[in-house]
């Protein structure tokens, strides 16, 4: 996979992909990841990318043009199978969404700043918009992170066992059931024994027990989905 990631301030995003579970699978080939820094596409004395709205208001408005350039060359230079615009006031990223972007190969994913992009850009090149939840950032940055997060783990081969994304929370509109480790009894707290038991149809019953009772204490919307 490769995730091509527009912005104004590359600098924030490009730690988390230093480290951990993303960088492992930069290392391993799985998936490559660039930044292009929207200021290179501008011509303008100083570097400028965004401008006043039309019909007056408050926050400047990202323009239309050095959008356009850069993935117009990123267009010429490969297919991409999405165009993803981070806003508050897209799609709510959940665990189905994170799911469908794994199988894809290419994708741009742009970064709003300041009040936000041209409503042409949106129109006409931006093929799908995300939230990452209702409230507003700074910038699309953080937003593109998480994004790139959900999406990377998935790939086969990027986490150490590649059934374990697969039980994680949401996967089946379910939340994830308790987890122990060592030790079975600590400070007098035991870890259920069916855990200990070896019997692992019991066990797989009860994990689908607590998932569900979980679940309907905690996010009882889930089960109406």
């Amino acid at each position: 996979m490769r995730i091509d990631i527009i912005t104004v301030v590359p600098d924030i995003l490009k730690s988390p992909f230093e480290a951990s579970i993303m960088k492992r699978s930069i290392e391993k080939g799985l998936v490559q990841v660039q930044f292009h820094n929207l200021r290179d596409y501008t011509d303008t004395n100083y570097k400028q990318v965004d401008d006043y709205q039309f019909g007056g208001g408050a926050g400047m408005v990202m323009m239309i043009e050095p959008i356009d350039k850069c993935i117009s060359k990123l267009k010429s230079e490969r297919d991409y199978d999405e165009i993803i615009y981070m806003t508050p006031d897209g799609e709510t990223l959940n665990q189905g969404i994170a799911n469908q972007l794994s199988l894809k190969g290419n994708l741009i994913i742009l970064c709003g700043h300041y009040k936000g992009v041209d409503q042409r850009v949106r129109d006409y090149f931006i093929t799908k918009e995300i939230s990452v939840g209702d409230y507003v950032l700074s910038g699309g940055e953080l937003g593109a992170l998480i994004l790139c997060d959900t999406i990377i783990r998935l790939i086969p081969g990027v986490l150490g066992n590649e059934t374990s994304a697969l039980t994680d929370s949401f996967q089946d509109n379910l939340l994830a059931p308790p987890i122990y480790t060592r030790p079975a009894e600590y400070k007098g707290w035991k870890v259920p024994e069916v855990l200990t038991s070896g019997n692992f149809p019991k066990i797989e019953t009860w994990r689908e027990e607590q998932a569900y009772q979980r679940t309907k204490d905690r996010r009882p919307d889930l089960l109406d989905e």
